[in-house]
């Protein structure tokens, strides 16, 4: 194959998938000399938007060709033309250990779900065991709660089958670089999700498609042998001599054991306890906190894309923004939803988190993005492993009071929060969050350090997006569950001090997000492989 890079198209040509095809075939036998009877088949390996000129915005391409005469043609070393790297993913052999017992996965999201699916695919018949619902009674859960205020365990958005992104914008982008990638992405499209996300620079799925496309994975890992238990919580350890020997599921039934992947997410802290008692080796990792800004995603748009706005091609506008402080802390935008909505993630009584949504469309009428500040262990208040946690219970708790103390959240328009008044009315933006929310100072929330530093970023940003700090733009507190706040000790087998036991994705400290966490869950899963004979 031949790979062509920075290929330019103005977006207004190509409002089609066949003229996108057309113009690009007709770009590259024009600027490189490809003869048109040689190219066989044609693929986009990337595609992003430049808008950095509002009156000019580009789709960039990157192409993969399969052609006859190919030496000629990489022969020729014309700029932006070359041989295409193998992207296949490669199997690691199997070793020749004894299992004595099938192996076990905690938790069905993206770790749990990508080494549930390699194991299955190789014969290792993994146990999941996942303390939530299957996605379709999580969705009647979740609404259930929304029009209720009533929480129930079972109504997080945090547990359950698919993890946190099953309630998100299903966002794969990444930081990592690694063929794995390739994998997940692929797998996603074989069972349901857009094959757009082989190749757009900021793939997403939609939490409407998602919910499809996770049910669909777990089918084909119990065709392949797997078993998957919902509601099924691991409520206890059995060690012995440091080594693993057993897992007791919701305090009564006990699994043997001696190999169990640990993919319980970020928010299972009563599982952190767990290891915590049983001497895992856990450490104290940096996170973010922060709130959620809603703007009229019609704003956004016209603030990226100019005259352009209306071009369906284009689709919901995002963005991504950054600001050092004077304090030295660096505030940032993260998890930007297009066109979505501000969720609930509570999952423990008395405590309020927010999260951001958005379906595959992104076409609600508000755009949302956490606004974070940077936090590090000194400013836990103790060297506890799990301070950190209890740093995120504690404004959780606040915030669960100042919104009424029945879920509802703590909300303060973007003017009245930097001018430090009390809200009284909304402007332009309705905010989305349910169940409920109640004006308050968001000052009250956080320490000094965090508040002050969102003053400054919010000034910061508007410069950068004229409007963004508009005074009727909503904050809505807090979001406290950017990643992980412990990080779980393994070594090169991604084994922890505890023998048999292999923390893996986000939770563990190790990832963060579903594209990431579904590639350590693989990572973990080849470790098994690599040991152990199949089942």
């Amino acid at each position: 194959m031949i790979r062509i890079t920075d290929i330019k198209l103005d977006v207004s040509k190509v409002s089609t998938r066949a003229l996108e095809k057309e113009y690009l075939q007709k770009y590259i036998i024009n600027q490189y000399r490809i003869n048109d009877k040689d190219i066989l088949s044609l693929s986009i390996y990337k595609k992003a938007i430049d808008a950095r000129k509002k009156d000019l915005i580009y789709f960039v391409y990157s192409v993969d060709l399969e052609v006859k005469n190919e030496k000629i043609y990489l022969g020729k070393k014309m700029k932006g033309l070359s041989e295409a790297p193998l992207l296949e993913y490669k199997e690691v052999p199997s070793g020749d250990q004894e299992l004595s017992h099938r192996p076990i996965i905690v938790g069905f999201g993206p770790s749990g779900i990508y080494a549930a699916l390699l194991l299955a695919r190789r014969g290792y018949k993994p146990i999941i065991l996942e303390r939530g619902y299957d996605v379709d009674n999580r969705s009647k859960n979740v609404e259930h709660f929304y029009q209720t205020g009533t929480y129930h365990e079972g109504s997080t958005i945090l547990f359950g089958e698919g993890g946190a992104g099953t309630f998100s914008d299903g966002k794969l982008t990444t930081l990592i670089h690694d063929l794995r990638c390739r994998y997940v992405l692929e797998s996603l499209v074989k069972h349901g999700a857009q094959e757009e996300i082989l190749y757009i620079n900021k793939p997403h799925v939609g939490t409407d498609i998602l919910r499809v496309v996770v049910k669909n994975m777990r089918e084909e890992i119990i065709r392949l042998g797997g078993e998957i238990r919902f509601n099924a919580k691991v409520t206890d350890l059995i060690i012995k001599d440091h080594k693993l020997q057993g897992v007791i599921v919701n305090q009564e039934e006990m699994l043997p054991t001696t190999v169990c992947l640990l993919g319980i997410g970020h928010s299972a802290r009563d599982t952190f306890e767990l290891l915590y008692h049983h001497k895992m080796d856990l450490t104290q990792k940096a996170f973010s906190v922060g709130v959620r800004i809603e703007h009229p995603q019609a704003f956004i748009n016209q603030s990226q894309y100019g005259e352009y706005t209306n071009l369906p091609q284009l689709g919901a506008a995002d963005y991504k923004l950054s600001y050092h402080a004077k304090n030295d802390r660096t505030a940032y935008t993260f998890c930007m939803c297009p066109g979505g909505w501000v969720m609930c993630a509570s999952s423990e009584e008395g405590g309020v988190v927010t999260n951001g949504m958005s379906e595959s469309k992104r076409d609600y009428e508000n755009s949302n993005a956490a606004l974070l500040v940077n936090v590090n262990p000194s400013d836990f208040g103790s060297d506890h492993p799990l301070a950190g946690v209890f740093y995120q219970k504690r404004i959780e708790q606040k915030a669960f009071i100042l919104g009424g103390s029945n879920y509802s959240a703590p909300i303060q328009l973007v003017g009245d929060f930097l001018n430090d008044q009390l809200s009284t009315k909304f402007g332009s933006v309705t905010p989305s969050y349910r169940p409920g929310i109640k004006f308050a100072h968001l000052k009250e929330l956080f320490p000094p350090y965090i508040t002050n530093t969102l003053k400054e970023a919010l000034r910061d940003f508007n410069r950068k997006i004229e409007g963004f700090s508009m005074h009727d733009a909503i904050l809505t507190g807090p979001e406290t569950r950017s990643s992980s706040p412990i990080r779980m000790t393994r070594d090169e087998n991604h084994e922890s001090n505890i023998l048999g036991l292999y923390p893996m994705g986000e939770g563990a400290g190790y990832a963060g997000g579903i594209m990431s966490s579904a590639v350590d869950g693989l990572k973990t899963a080849e470790k098994i492989i690599a040991i152990y004979k199949i089942f």
